[in-house]
């Protein structure tokens, strides 16, 4: 006898926001003896191997202010292409490079800042190289379902142009929203990317 699929309702869906925080920063909101140190605060060492760079935005609403209560993360590949992920099977990551951090916004303006590395190059499942890019990760209140990006660097011109992600990508105005622009401080790269969450300019989201 076929088995009924009805026994078992949906459950109710669940903003993240704005207690996001405590389950996964709680270090950060002051609750402490959770563990030592919230996880994702250093994706890089001493040790670690490539060109040190600096990621900073802003994350804002459809009306252009700041989101103080979201969560950002980055994942990224090592300076060689490698993801740090049992799944990597092209050779070997960095095992001084964490591969993903985490930062909170909680009651700030809505602005990230992550010190990495410039990540190599991996391939697409069709087997061309992909520009350098970091996957970025956004949740906060009012967002069902985490919102997916990409970040891509300003000064990989030659690479971003031939880049198959970005080239599904047919207006020139929403691929530069996952373009960030380079400039420096203290010698070292900064790229600039801020996220806009909808309204005009909004930040290109991906199916991930």
């Amino acid at each position: 006898m076929a088995q009924r699929l009805d026994y078992l309702k949906e459950s109710p869906s669940q903003t993240a926001g704005p207690y996001v925080h405590i389950g996964t920063n709680p270090n950060w909101v002051e609750i402490t003896g959770v563990w030592k140190d919230d996880l994702g605060l250093v994706i890089v060492g001493p040790d670690t191997k490539g060109e040190r760079v600096i990621l900073e935005g802003q994350v804002t609403d459809g009306a252009g202010s700041p989101v103080r209560d979201a969560l950002v993360e980055i994942w990224q590949a090592d300076a060689q292409g490698f993801h740090n992920s049992p799944a990597e099977t092209r050779g070997q990551a960095d095992p001084a490079f964490a591969g993903w951090a985490r930062q909170p916004l909680s009651e700030g303006d809505g602005t990230f800042r992550f010190e990495t590395i410039r990540p190599g190059r991996v391939p697409y499942p069709d087997g061309r190289l992909q520009a350098p890019h970091v996957t970025v990760w956004i949740v906060a209140r009012g967002i069902n379902l985490g919102l997916h990006t990409r970040l891509y660097f300003g000064d990989e011109v030659e690479a971003n142009a031939a880049d198959p992600l970005l080239n599904r990508i047919p207006e020139p105005a929403r691929r530069a929203t996952l373009i960030a622009p380079r400039t420096e401080r203290d010698g070292l790269p900064v790229f600039r990317f801020d996220i806009r969450l909808q309204g005009e300019n909004e930040t290109v989201f991906l199916d991930m």
